[in-house]
């Protein structure tokens, strides 16, 4: 054994298909009329009745996306923020909308404690996820607001059983829920977390998405939802006034990130998201053309802790600001460039030699419309959070800013937008849609979706490149791997390469959930990762 040591990190087994309280979802869908697959079956199903009714993906994706809120709080909710690539050959455009949250007018420059950043009413930025979902639906879609609602109204009125996932992760953050204003609302009794399979119904939520549709988005930004946000903040030291929400946080549209990845055009999130990133990574994978088949071989493996690692490492020493990406970069120092990704393949070969919390979800129909969407509250249960009259919890984007160099295009001010590690992803083929693809985990994100594109470069059936064995690579040099699950000789070759390893569990929480719509001859193919609770379905 080298110095390098390994550790195994336990995740805890979150899915027993034996137990008779827990819902086995479709993972794989197949349709002719569109598809939706998301990380919650009962959002996917929210997305699929819209699909049946005649709305386009657009409508499915916004209907799906709000549900997500309602049953996978822990990741996503009002509270949050929204970022989209969307393809709509209509208009003959495949574009994102950019709906990043903003730190609040009164934010104190770079001076947020941590325990600030993390939890608590000031840990909150601006949400921005109603606005982006009513701008997608609005200038896209084809249904009311009210009717894409409806499938949340439904199921925070009525309630859906706790799976074992969500049980765990109550369990895990129970400390942190119990100290702050969320734990009525996701605590039984505000003590202890819903039993598996318990029925968790949330009539409060409900009533705020009740008003939403009556009202419209506005009220969120300058009506009575407004009005209850401010007292709560003013309430409890938090940062949101009612003049922070009176400035509606309107998506941005902005031009994707493009490569070419075999036959097919990829078109990804632009900063603030990661989509350099994977542009990087996939650029690199031209100089190592024996990897896809190589993939799950100890080079193969070392190969891609690298190439993953280095794309990391140029997106944190090179970031970007989104409204000055194109301008200012130069060639030689964009790390989207296939002549950069050259250079970076030669040093990676010569080293070779020499020794959160996030939900996805992706949409196609039958016209060609398309949704890569990636929404947020930031870590898992956000702020812990939540007015006692909206029932949604506050994110806590405050951790994930800049606080040291006051030149970084991300240092906490007033109004600034902060990192984000999205890769919403659409790929076409001869200019038709061929994929659409994404995955939550942070800076796993990238990771996620490059292997299941290199699995499925190499032949992979479409379920079998997601479900595969996943790994990480840290910029700080740790991979992370679903061990048990890959050869026993993978791991003495990265501690060689001076790697750490972290052992997974099997289906690692940790590594991503990817969620795919695939456009095939015959209909639309879609994937709901089994790492969590998603399903695939279409009408």
């Amino acid at each position: 054994m080298t110095k390098h040591h390994t550790r195994q990190i336990l995740d805890t087994d979150l899915m027993d298909p034996g137990d008779k309280r827990v819902h086995n979802p479709q993972r794989v869908g197949f349709s002719r009329k569109g598809m939706v697959a998301s990380q919650h079956h009962l959002a996917s199903a929210a997305g699929r009745t819209l699909l049946e009714s005649g709305g386009n993906a657009v409508d499915a994706a916004v209907a799906a996306a709000f549900a997500l809120g309602v049953v996978e709080p822990a990741a996503s909710g009002l509270g949050g923020q929204t970022m989209l690539t969307l393809h709509i050959p209509e208009a003959n455009r495949t574009f994102c909308l950019d709906g990043g949250t903003r730190a609040p007018n009164r934010t104190p420059t770079g001076e947020l404690e941590r325990s600030e950043q993390l939890r608590g009413h000031r840990a909150t930025t601006v949400p921005s996820t109603p606005a982006v979902l009513f701008h997608a639906l609005n200038h896209y879609g084809t249904k009311s607001l009210a009717e894409v609602l409806a499938p949340s109204i439904e199921l925070a009125e009525k309630g859906y059983r706790i799976s074992p996932l969500q049980h765990h992760l109550t369990r895990r953050e129970l400390k942190h829920i119990k100290a702050h204003s969320g734990a009525p609302f996701f605590l039984k009794g505000g003590k202890t977390p819903y039993g598996i399979g318990a029925l968790f119904q949330q009539p409060v939520l409900g009533a705020t998405l009740k008003r939403l549709a009556k009202e419209g988005i506005e009220d969120f930004y300058q009506g009575e939802i407004a009005r209850l946000i401010h007292e709560d903040m003013e309430a409890n030291n938090g940062l949101i006034r009612d003049d922070d929400l009176a400035q509606i946080p309107w998506p941005v549209e902005r031009q994707p990130l493009s490569t070419s990845f075999g036959d097919a055009e990829v078109f990804t999130f632009s900063p603030p998201g990661a989509g350099r990133t994977l542009i990087e990574a996939l650029n690199l994978l031209e100089h190592f053309p024996e990897l896809p088949e190589a993939i799950d071989t100890p080079k193969g493996v070392l190969l891609l802790a690298h190439i993953i690692r280095k794309a990391n490492l140029d997106r944190s020493d090179r970031p970007a600001d989104p409204t000055l990406f194109a301008q200012e970069l130069e060639l030689d120092e964009d790390i989207t460039h296939k002549e950069y990704a050259a250079r970076a393949a030669g040093r990676i070969h010569r080293r070779i030699k020499s020794s959160g919390e996030t939900t996805h979800l992706s949409t196609m129909d039958d016209k060609g419309n398309v949704v890569a969407l990636t929404q947020s509250i930031e870590r898992v249960y956000g702020s812990f959070a939540a007015s006692p009259k909206l029932g949604f919890l506050y994110n806590n984007y405050m951790s994930a800013f800049e606080y040291r160099d006051i030149t970084h295009p991300y240092y906490l001010r007033p109004n600034a937008v902060p990192w984000a590690s999205v890769v919403p992803t659409i790929l076409l083929k001869g200019g038709k849609p061929w994929l659409s693809i994404g995955s939550p985990g942070s800076e796993r994100i990238v990771s996620a979706v490059l292997q299941v594109l290199l699995r499925l470069r190499r032949g992979d059936a479409p379920y079998n490149a997601v479900e595969a064995p996943r790994m990480h690579a840290s910029i700080g040099g740790k991979v992370s791997m679903e061990g048990t699950r890959m050869r026993n000789d993978i791991i003495p070759m990265l501690s060689r390469h001076g790697f750490e390893v972290q052992l997974r569990d099997p289906y690692s929480f940790y590594l991503g959930c990817i969620q795919m719509v695939m456009q095939t001859e015959d209909g639309f193919l879609g994937v709901a990762d089994p790492r969590r609770d998603g399903s695939a379905e279409g009408p």
